[in-house]
């Protein structure tokens, strides 16, 4: 990048678990919630806006681009264009980076950016033979015709598609997202007791940034409830986790041999988050303090059954880019798909080995600090909307290192289908 992409502000919708309580607002009515706000809270016009860019991977069928229902839901004026970006679990950083290249392409001065899921409503799917029954009785011209194709049915066709269960299947390895992580827990011989205590871990930290209100700058409440209610905070840390109740599930994906279970796994989550960008030379012309930069990015693949690892392969390719060391990094965020992913990154980051099989290096990136790693906790315990993740963690990042008086921060994920994505980020 020429130039530092000024992230002016940067905001958040609480998470709440898939079938909790924001099951009952759609993807396009969260995106609009977070964008509304963003608006409200700064100085620029609206109509000086000039697109509206938003990630999401389960893309409604009743609102197709659904960046463009964000805005107009959003009450945007309608002469700004917008539209949907698609990385899987990244997109919420694509929508990012994206504006970032219009920006600096000079095809933009000002963009607003978001993600947003409601996992919530991916809807069950027919399938293929429930499907073509309808479709020939639809054809069918006459009664008789009618009567035989009806008499064709079983009870078969009505067996549904788990839409989020097939949007969670990669097609080409044949795997659901959570077979990977078993794959990395056996390549990297990390035990069941390893994944609770990092699980736990994540809670614990949650919990805490909670009780302390360090995320309160991030979050806008949002009315539940046929707006009875204001949900003010993330509802998936659990006070109450233990080791003990950890220890007590059953592998999930991998019965009878496995170590991934429900609770050392992030869970389906619903939620949004919107970022408002332009370039730090506009910025300064506009006497704004942005929340932070985004100074460079960069994204890689790998073999979709490793897909866990994609925060160590794009984090190689940043820190190629930029010149810099893991020890320039103060506050770090990786997703938290699962914990094995997110230690077989931790051995991954740390081995001379991995780094010359893999990634073409002479040495490894670094040391992974926990002290520094998720320091409120991850997506274990906050949750995991799939098309927002990407936008919360770099909102995060930035607050974080505000929050403590540092500098640069490093904001990184794995993503479906074996990719990964990495932005290097600063706040002076």
């Amino acid at each position: 990048m020429k130039e530092r992409l000024a992230i002016v502000d940067g905001i958040r919708s609480p998470l709440a678990k898939a079938g909790g309580e924001l099951k009952d607002i759609s993807a396009d009515d969260l995106g609009a919630f977070v964008t509304k706000h963003i608006v409200a809270r700064n100085s620029v016009d609206p109509h000086e806006i000039d697109e509206v860019i938003f990630g999401n991977v389960a893309q409604p069928a009743d609102a197709a681009n659904v960046a463009r229902v964000i805005a107009l839901k959003a009450g945007l004026p309608r002469n700004i264009p917008a539209y949907t970006v698609h990385r899987n679990c990244a997109s919420g950083m694509e929508s990012i980076s994206t504006a970032a290249n219009k920006i600096f392409a000079g095809e933009a001065s000002i963009i607003l950016a978001g993600g947003t899921e409601s996992m919530s409503n991916i809807p069950l799917l027919f399938n293929r033979e429930y499907t073509s029954f309808v479709s020939r009785m639809m054809r069918a011209k006459s009664p008789l015709q009618k009567a035989r194709i009806f008499m064709s049915f079983r009870p078969r066709f009505l067996r549904p598609i788990i839409g989020v269960q097939q949007g969670l299947t990669d097609p080409v390895s044949g795997m659901i997202m959570g077979d990977t992580a078993e794959v990395l827990a056996r390549e990297f011989k990390i035990s069941r007791e390893s994944q609770d205590e990092y699980a736990l871990l994540s809670h614990q930290r949650a919990v805490a940034a909670a009780e302390q209100g360090m995320l309160a700058d991030e979050i806008i409440p949002i009315p539940v409830g046929e707006y009875k209610n204001l949900l003010k905070q993330d509802s998936g840390p659990r006070p109450d986790q233990s080791a003990e109740a950890l220890a007590k599930l059953k592998p999930y994906f991998d019965r009878h041999n496995g170590t991934v279970t429900v609770g050392n796994a992030c869970p389906l989550t619903d939620g949004a988050a919107a970022v408002l960008l332009m370039s730090e030379k506009e910025a300064k012309r506009r006497k704004l303090q942005p929340l932070g930069y985004l100074r460079e990015y960069a994204y890689a693949s790998l073999e979709p059954e490793r897909m866990g690892l994609g925060p160590v392969y794009a984090t190689s390719k940043l820190l190629q880019k930029t010149k810099t060391n893991m020890s320039d990094f103060e506050v770090i965020e990786l997703n938290e798909a699962f914990a094995a992913q997110v230690i077989a990154n931790e051995i991954a980051f740390d081995s001379d080995a991995f780094a010359k099989q893999y990634l073409e290096r002479d040495s490894k990136l670094g040391f992974l600090d926990r002290e520094i790693l998720n320091p409120q906790g991850g997506a274990i315990a906050l949750g995991h909307p799939v098309g927002t993740t990407g936008t919360r963690i770099t909102i995060h990042v930035l607050r974080e290192l505000r929050r403590t008086g540092k500098n640069t921060g490093l904001a990184t994920l794995c993503v479906g289908g074996g990719q990964g994505a990495a932005f290097l980020l600063e706040v002076e």
